[in-house]
């Protein structure tokens, strides 16, 4: 937004940013297997993710607007990317500030979803760089179930987080 002010005979516009921080809602979905706890996670779509691993999977999640309620944005970004809606208990988590500045809501639910049925909405891009051609992408290309070990692993490392709270709250 810009404001303008008149100062003597100039005149001063301000520029009034509005919040740049990007925010995304997500839900750390877990499940216990023989007593033993375990995280599902999401690995991201497109050409930029593929030979990636360590440290690239995270929850599901995505960005919501400022006035949308943050869990309500969570369960929708779950069904976006897995093509699964989520129930139970929700289980809210410490906010998280990842390395970009952006932050991340989160909520634990334990449930369960078959990893080889993920079905994810798409995103485009101009594909390869500056050919002009525009191509679709999945926005997650899989999801797995890994033990707590794992899944320290796999994550982002700024949502490592949320799996130690979780152990926390529920053994």
């Amino acid at each position: 937004m810009l404001l303008k002010r008149e100062i003597g005979k100039e005149m001063l516009i301000v520029l009034k940013k509005k919040s740049m921080t990007k925010k995304s809602a997500g839900i750390l979905l877990f499940r216990k297997v023989n007593s033993i706890l375990e995280i599902f996670l999401v690995h991201p779509g497109g050409p930029f993710w593929q030979k990636k691993d360590l440290g690239a999977w995270s929850i599901p999640k995505g960005e919501f607007a400022d006035e949308e309620d943050v869990l309500i944005a969570a369960k929708r970004e779950f069904l976006e990317e897995t093509g699964t809606s989520v129930t139970g208990e929700f289980i809210e988590l410490t906010l998280v500030r990842q390395k970009s500045g952006k932050l991340i809501y989160a909520w634990a639910v334990q449930g369960d979803i078959d990893s080889s049925t993920i079905k994810s909405n798409n995103f485009e891009m101009q594909w390869p760089p500056k050919s002009g051609l525009i191509k679709s992408f999945p926005e997650i290309d899989k999801g797995e179930w890994f033990s707590i070990d794992d899944a320290k692993h796999k994550i982002n490392p700024s949502q490592i987080s949320f799996i130690d709270e979780l152990i926390g709250k529920v053994k």
